[in-house]
């Protein structure tokens, strides 16, 4: 089976209404659909650009204040999911989940209507000290018509264990929605991406913010590029890069997927990664 994916490069830049994020967003899943793809990937952290719209004062919004939008959000990529007849990862929005806690959660969004989330497991320190962030402490994968797929958010990329289990678990493909600041963070996650497709014989689908918010603190710097990465063996293309766009630029990039190569280079590649773990000495996630 063929999927065609595509993953959006999210030029963020300071609004003033929920209408202009709106129109932005409908821009890039309209363009994704004229490529005829299956799903459509946003980067994290890009509904912080709600903050800049700011209060009666002028004041940008606090991080608490973003789940005020989420009922809108969550219409918004229903509605266009419906509309186009895509999956939507929706990259991730801060969502309250009681007890005044905050969750940095990926969402899917079916054509059909339904939605699905998954909370970014691990924490960076600028989510924990600054943003009082609280950690997912489960992992799911989800069915789709398409396969099996996971969403894992950025730093949790960084962890080994966990994308392991999103394979043991079937998942073929991660969507990894990604906001770095600068090219340490964004190389950290993206090598870590490139070390999970051979260790597990995955593809991943990874996105990032560009642009700045000058308003929203912590979200003033942006370094991203999109990218669509494979396991490194001869089916696939050299250094495992099947599309990548221009970094720190507003774009989208779009590949095919083709599930059954991963299921032969699993059984016979020039490595067998997956086949090949040795759970007699560390365990087995499955």
């Amino acid at each position: 089976m063929s999927i065609r994916v595509s993953a959006i490069q999210y030029k963020l830049e300071d609004i003033d209404s929920f209408d202009q994020f709106t129109y932005q967003v409908t821009h890039y899943v309209r363009n994704a659909s004229e490529y005829s793809v299956q799903f459509v990937l946003f980067p994290e952290f890009f509904t912080t650009q709600l903050l800049s719209i700011g209060d009666d004062r002028g004041q940008p919004l606090s991080i608490d204040k973003l789940p005020s939008f989420t009922e809108r959000y969550i219409q918004l990529f229903q509605g266009l999911a419906a509309e186009y007849g895509v999956h939507i990862v929706g990259g991730t929005h801060v969502i309250d989940v009681g007890g005044g806690k905050l969750q940095n959660a990926a969402h899917l969004f079916y054509p059909d209507g339904r939605v699905a989330v998954q909370a970014k497991i691990h924490l960076t320190p600028v989510e924990v000290d600054e943003w009082n962030m609280t950690a997912g402490d489960s992992l799911q994968v989800f069915e789709t018509e398409y396969g099996t797929i996971g969403m894992l958010t950025c730093y949790d990329i960084e962890f080994p264990e966990i994308v392991r289990m999103a394979r043991a678990k079937g998942a073929d493909i991660i969507f990894c929605p990604s906001c770095t600041d600068d090219r340490h963070g964004f190389y950290r996650v993206r090598y870590c991406c490139h070390a999970r497709t051979i260790e597990n014989q995955i593809y991943i689908v990874t996105s990032g913010t560009v642009g700045s918010l000058r308003k929203v603190d912590f979200m003033r710097a942006n370094f991203g590029q999109a990218a669509i990465l494979t396991p490194n063996d001869i089916p696939f293309p050299p250094a495992g890069i099947l599309s990548e766009g221009v970094i720190n630029e507003d774009m989208l990039v779009v590949g095919d997927l083709n599930l059954q190569l991963l299921a032969d280079v699993r059984a016979a590649g020039s490595v067998t990664t997956w086949r090949d773990r040795r759970t007699d000495l560390y365990s087995d996630w499955s």
